[in-house]
């Protein structure tokens, strides 16, 4: 059964600045924008970036590796692998496009809970 977790402080969170933090064994991506908390897997589905580590544009997050993108609110995919030729044809072939996992979040006082 899922439970919430505590994965950090509202104090700590900056608008628009993404989070790596650790959760029960995941890699976890945190976001607030505004006065909403997203939080995703910090892994990208197809070869394992640290999307923490990529450019975020409102709550799409582009993965540092290979440019596939997706949205935080709902892990919707945006574009899966950028650029063309052979690199990211063999790229593309290697892993089929994937949504990211999302977790659904709540705020209680100042505590940012996630549930695994």
């Amino acid at each position: 059964m899922a439970n919430f977790v505590e994965v950090g402080k509202t104090s700590e969170l900056q608008d628009g600045i993404m989070k790596e933090v650790l959760a029960q064994g995941h890699e976890i991506l945190l976001l607030r924008m505004g006065d909403k908390y997203y939080a995703a897997d910090n892994r990208c589905p197809h070869l394992g970036g640290k999307l923490s580590r990529g450019k975020l544009e409102g709550t799409v997050v582009t993965c540092p590796r290979h440019g596939s993108q997706f949205d935080l609110t709902d892990g919707r995919l945006v574009r899966w692998v950028s650029g063309s030729g052979l690199i990211s044809k063999l790229s593309k072939a290697l892993k089929s496009p994937r949504p990211l996992t999302i977790y659904n979040t709540k705020v209680e006082g100042d505590k940012i809970r996630i549930e695994i």
